[in-house]
């Protein structure tokens, strides 16, 4: 099987934890042949078919040179057996045009994962509103008075941007309401942008736990992300330590509800937030924590992800 990669640059992977290097492993180690580009790389011409410059790599199985190159062509996307779409947020313009580009390589016949449409129209933190009853009370609003309401009624609450990632401009506002107002002001820009307000769940000192769900499944682990020293974000990119541990019944229930839901919209790997008993967040873009679920719990995640793929493809 022929897998081509949608990814940053293969030069940036720190390969000791990037999920998309466990996948390319796994997939070689069952003898696919892996290849990658970038988003930059795809491009269509009327009248022909999308095409990408394609990199054909062999993983060499040291750390540092953990590639060597073996082709570089301009390539059909639909020659591929199996398009895996990982470029890391931000979901800007350029993610959204990327998306239109490979919807048009599915009509040329490519299989893309996760499918292009069900990118756009889960984005991350707005996919939960589908899901109200496993969510702790959550505003979406660019009104300041609306935000400054929410928090008369709950008190402590956490407010968020929606195109963040790795917990990039979360605040925490307790029930003095110390800066609500700057807070407020610096995130919806005077009103011109959309922000998400929820009650903050006081089970974050325990972790945000991340649970897998592929081809429809929960992973039996998950990865809870604990916040280190005053911090309140237990992102791994803001100094949060991952612990993997089993899931709970209600991980396993949010889970198994939205899991089959989603994989039949064509999202064959998602990685859902869950603090304490309620679910923040929908990961479609490029869920993560693969490498650190195996390495502390045993639990083969690359394997179970490239088991669902073949399947997909089998279909």
């Amino acid at each position: 099987m022929n897998i081509l990669f949608v990814a940053d640059p293969l030069e940036v992977f720190k390969t000791y934890k990037d999920t998309t290097f466990s996948m390319m492993r796994e997939a070689q180690r069952r003898g696919h042949r892996v290849a990658a580009c970038e988003p930059s790389h795809i491009s269509w011409r009327s009248g022909g078919v999308v095409t990408a410059k394609v990199r054909g790599i062999e993983l060499t199985g040291r750390a540092d040179d953990w590639f060597r190159e073996t082709s570089a062509d301009i390539r059909a996307l639909k020659d591929f057996d199996a398009i895996v779409m990982r470029k890391d947020p931000p979901f800007d313009s350029e993610y959204f045009y990327a998306t239109h580009l490979l919807e048009q390589a599915e009509r040329d016949g490519a299989r893309v994962f996760n499918k292009p449409a069900a990118l756009r129209d889960h984005p991350e933190k707005l996919a939960i509103m589908e899901f109200p009853q496993y969510c702790s009370p959550t505003l979406v609003t660019r009104d300041e008075a609306e935000v400054k309401r929410f928090h008369a009624e709950h008190r402590d609450i956490i407010l968020k941007p929606l195109d963040g990632m790795g917990g990039m401009g979360i605040f925490r506002v307790g029930p003095d309401g110390m800066n609500l107002g700057s807070i407020i002001e610096t995130l919806n820009h005077g009103g011109a942008t959309t922000i998400m307000v929820q009650r903050f769940v006081p089970e974050i000192v325990s972790g945000d736990k991340r649970v897998l769900v592929i081809g429809g499944k929960p992973v039996p682990f998950s990865l809870a992300r604990i916040p280190q020293g005053s911090e309140i974000r237990g992102n791994l990119a803001a100094g949060g330590k991952g612990v993997a541990q089993p899931l709970t019944r209600r991980d396993y229930e949010i889970a198994e509800a939205l899991g089959p839901v989603l994989a039949s919209r064509g999202l064959l790997l998602i990685g859902l937030d869950v603090i304490g008993d309620y679910l923040t967040e929908i990961n479609v873009t490029s869920p993560t924590c693969f490498q650190e679920i195996h390495e502390q719990a045993g639990f083969d995640v690359p394997a179970m992800f490239i088991d669902a793929l073949e399947a997909a493809l089998a279909k």
